[in-house]
C-alpha cells in the first residue's frame, strides 16, 4: 500500500476564525471521521479546536 493512501496528508483550520492551519497526517483505519484537535493558536494567544478540511 502507497503510503499516501492509508495516512493522507491533511490540514487542521483554526475555529477561533484566525485563519491559521496546521498541516499532520491521519490514519484512516482508525479515524474514518474528520479529526477535531485541542492546539495552540498563535494568532488568538490560546487553546482552541482545529477542525480537519478537506
Amino acid at each position: 500500500m502507497p503510503r499516501t493512501e492509508l495516512r493522507p496528508v491533511i490540514k487542521l483550520r483554526s475555529t477561533a476564525g484566525t485563519g491559521y492551519t496546521y498541516v499532520t497526517r491521519k490514519n484512516r483505519r482508525t479515524d474514518p471521521e474528520r479529526v477535531v484537535l485541542r492546539k495552540y493558536d498563535p494568532v488568538a494567544r490560546e487553546h482552541v479546536d482545529f477542525r480537519e478540511e478537506r
